[in-house]
């Protein structure tokens, strides 16, 4: 099960997930963005349309899931939203709120739910998609960073209460060209990629590709991690 799947990482990482023989749920808010979603993963993909925040849409996508393939060994929680852009201290409660319901609570309920409907007893993965910005401040994304870096103790925090049935990590991206990080690089993308010392932002497969590698056996033993997909511009931290 992929949230947020319907476009940009999300989408790649079902796509990486059914090449590679999963069968994938993907959710988004929007419906006819889902269908072609679905449409273009094929046979082995089914969607079902909500507010990731929304408890009513987690129960009925895992019900869903588990009426149609009989168990959901992997959730990816990749739904996210950054309606905020500035300083943390122009942001006004409220919406900080908003953000912290989408970008945290949504994973932990989703995570909550899988647990108790099937993974307490089978086991599996949890990957949830954080980002740099919760690694560290920053001047720009500060609601968002706040949040994503909630993601990351929640990663920690799941990790030890769900072993040893259960692994659970993060994914940390940098700059990764979809719409949703267009704000960030549109008119500036040259310059910006200057800064990653492998010389460019990253895309969705170079984080769909390290989900796939932590829902696989070849992780088999990685949980509470929280693994930095960054082209290696976190090196250059503070260096002008």
């Amino acid at each position: 099960m992929v949230t947020g799947g319907s476009r940009g990482i999300g989408l790649e990482i079902a796509r990486t997930l059914v090449a590679r023989g999963d069968r994938v749920c993907v959710t988004g808010r929007d419906a006819e963005r889902l269908a072609a979603a679905v449409a273009e993963l094929g046979p082995h993909a089914m969607g079902v349309a909500g507010k990731a925040h929304d408890p009513e849409h987690q129960a009925e996508v895992v019900e869903r899931v588990l009426a149609a393939w009989g168990r959901l060994d992997h959730l990816v929680n990749n739904a996210g939203s950054n309606p905020a852009f500035g300083p943390l201290t122009d942001v006004e409660p409220a919406l900080l709120a908003k953000v912290f319901e989408i970008n945290v609570l949504s994973a932990f309920g989703f995570a909550r739910r899988a647990w108790s409907a099937w993974q307490h007893q089978h086991g599996g993965t949890v990957v949830n998609i954080a980002s740099v910005a919760g690694l560290g401040a920053s001047p720009f994304l500060g609601a968002y960073g706040v949040s994503k870096a909630a993601l990351v103790n929640l990663t920690e925090q799941l990790a030890h209460e769900l072993a040893p049935l259960v692994r659970v990590n993060a994914v940390a991206p940098a700059v990764v060209k979809t719409r949703f990080a267009s704000a960030l690089y549109e008119g500036n993308e040259e310059r910006l990629a200057a800064g990653y010392p492998l010389g460019r932002l990253g895309v969705p497969s170079d984080v769909a590709g390290v989900v796939a590698f932590l829902s696989s056996p070849a992780a088999a033993w990685l949980t509470g991690q929280t693994l930095v997909v960054d082209g290696g511009v976190g090196l250059t931290a503070g260096t002008g």
